[in-house]
């Protein structure tokens, strides 16, 4: 799948190569586990929308809300490789928003809209030689962080570092 945003000047574009899945309140690791609040508001809502957050004081992460109203699971987009307009390093989800000039602005919006939206592979594109293991930087989460629910194109070179565990 392709990620795209159009702010209006600049159309930028990534083959998504990486991604993390977080399942709701059970899962120590998601923001959702720590309950309903104004941050996480929007992982409790409709699926197909933006829930993007701050850390460490400087990088914006992208997730997706995939489950129905109310089940607050996500996807974490970990990497992209550039496709257009993407000249910066997309190794790893802060890089990835800044190189596509995606911020906290951007939480909440639907991603079928004409800003920012995800396409589905182009027909014919060869698949990706998906490679599975744990989270990466969850470690505070238990058992959770053990568990393989980081996906990853393994030909890709634009794979984030991963702490450790074969991404290739």
């Amino acid at each position: 799948a392709r990620l795209v945003h159009d702010d209006g000047r600049t159309v930028r574009a990534g083959r998504i190569v990486e991604t993390e899945a977080y399942l709701g309140p059970r899962d120590l690791a998601a923001h959702s586990s720590r309950g309903r609040t104004a941050r996480t508001e929007v992982m409790f809502g409709p699926p197909g929308h933006a829930y993007i957050y701050f850390i460490y004081g400087f990088w914006n992460c992208l997730n997706v809300v995939t489950a129905a109203p109310g089940v607050p699971h996500a996807v974490l987009l970990r990497a992209i490789e550039p496709l257009e307009g993407v000249t910066d390093r997309t190794s790893g989800p802060g890089l990835l928003c800044r190189a596509m000039h995606i911020d906290r602005r951007l939480n909440g919006i639907d991603l079928a809209g004409d800003v920012l939206w995800l396409e589905p592979a182009p027909a014919g594109a060869p698949p990706a030689r998906v490679g599975r293991s744990p989270r990466i930087g969850v470690g505070y989460a238990g058992e959770w962080a053990r568990r393989p629910w980081r996906f990853f194109d393994r030909a890709s070179a634009c794979v984030s570092r991963d702490g450790g565990h074969d991404s290739r």
